[in-house]
């Protein structure tokens, strides 16, 4: 009997799935659901966005991960078309210095990870929580996690240095970078994209509501600008990026803020919505007429902008960039924005094209650079869920 793989990236109100034939073409289906803590509503779509599965819960039930999972479970048989269920693949936040590829989930790796809930707490509890809710509701189901985190595990061991006391350093203070997946499904692209890019010094540049950027040298992570957390580097909808230490001494002495009040301002009430005090939607601030606005985007291009010339730096030089996720697949006028600031390293644009440019479909990309520009930029859309579906499918089937 053929198989099929399911997708899971849990959140601590949210569910989201997407289900693949095991040769991972066209996913059969993607969705999520959402309110798991008080208003839960279940909503799938087919590859060509038909919804075709929603159900809705009574106001003010809350659902465990467990009943989410049951649930989905059940609901998907009619989707499998005759196919059974071979493994499921997690997206899980953080790896840690243990895991830097993809592993079998199982008890005592489970364990492991439960000790990686202070580098990632408002993610990795949640995602965790799945992978067990699935023990119990199907044991027999093969799991398989894979981490934000592991694609960075090639950076030199200078950049994962802070300039903090050794002992420290040893019990794990140092720069891990996220958004792996993501960037390895780009880096898995631009040997057909871009060969110069695939074998050169390439920037991507992960922009979505997390936003973050990578360099790569041969399609491998040498600098991220992400950290001990998915708080650092760039400004982000709702997180302030890299933030001057002594800031955070100053809120604890002048304002009174405990651990708690510093995470929620630093998560959930800075970047786009706090300098624009008006939405953390990228969409919302571009077609805004205040001031406030427009300092908020221009504020994200500069933090872009500083964060590129110090990869070029690292890196000796700039062959391509590579603009994905949400805002950057999307965001015409942030894409000029950054190209226009890094016209000094050679890059050009050709701005009818990226004007012009709408959504690509997934295995698609463009090139936005005008002809001759000696830095090549593209659009290229993202897959997390593919890449964990193919790691999935390698160490649940061997193949």
């Amino acid at each position: 009997m053929s198989q099929a793989i399911v997708v899971f990236n849990a959140g601590s109100s949210s569910l989201k799935f997407s289900l693949f034939p095991a040769d991972l073409s066209e996913p059969w289906l993607h969705g999520q659901i959402d309110g798991l803590q008080g208003r839960p509503r279940l909503k799938a779509h087919a590859p060509d966005d038909t919804e075709v599965l929603q159900h809705a819960w009574p106001d003010g039930q809350a659902l465990a991960h467990d009943e989410a999972l049951a649930f989905l479970l059940q609901a998907l048989q009619p989707f499998l078309k005759g196919h059974t269920l071979c493994a499921v693949g997690h997206r899980i936040v953080h790896g840690g210095n243990r895991f830097s590829a993809p592993v079998r989930l199982d008890d005592a790796v489970l364990a492991e990870l439960d000790a990686l809930v202070p580098l990632a707490p408002l993610h990795q509890p949640h995602n965790l929580s799945a992978a067990r809710a699935l023990q119990r509701v199907a044991p027999g189901l093969p799991q398989v996690g894979c981490f934000d985190t592991a694609f960075h595990a090639t950076c030199p061991p200078l950049h994962q240095r802070f300039a903090l006391p050794r002992e420290l350093h040893d019990a794990g203070v140092r720069r891990y970078g996220f958004h792996g997946l993501s960037y390895e499904y780009i880096a898995s692209r631009l040997p057909d994209v871009d060969p110069r890019a695939a074998q050169g010094r390439t920037v991507v540049m992960h922009l979505g509501n997390g936003a973050s950027m990578c360099a790569m040298q041969g399609g491998r992570s040498v600098a991220s600008s992400m950290g001990f957390t998915a708080l650092d580097g760039l400004m982000m909808g709702t997180r302030c990026g890299s933030l001057d230490a002594g800031v955070l001494l100053w809120l604890m002495d002048e304002r009174g803020l405990d651990a708690r009040g510093i995470e929620h301002l630093l998560y959930s009430d800075s970047g786009l919505l706090g300098v624009s005090g008006e939405s953390s939607d990228m969409r919302t601030l571009l077609a805004s007429e205040r001031p406030q606005a427009k300092e908020a985007v221009a504020l994200y291009v500069h933090r872009i902008t500083r964060e590129l010339g110090a990869m070029a730096a690292v890196m000796g030089g700039l062959d391509a960039v590579v603009f994905t996720a949400g805002i950057g697949e999307r965001a015409a006028p942030i894409r000029e924005a950054v190209c226009r600031q890094a016209a000094w390293l050679g890059l050009a644009l050709d701005e009818e094209v990226n004007r012009e440019a709408r959504p690509l479909p997934d295995g698609q990309q463009l090139c936005i650079s005008a002809p001759g520009s000696a830095v090549t930029a593209w659009v290229v859309p993202t897959d997390e869920e593919r890449m964990i579906a193919r790691h999935t499918r390698r160490l649940v089937t061997g193949r």
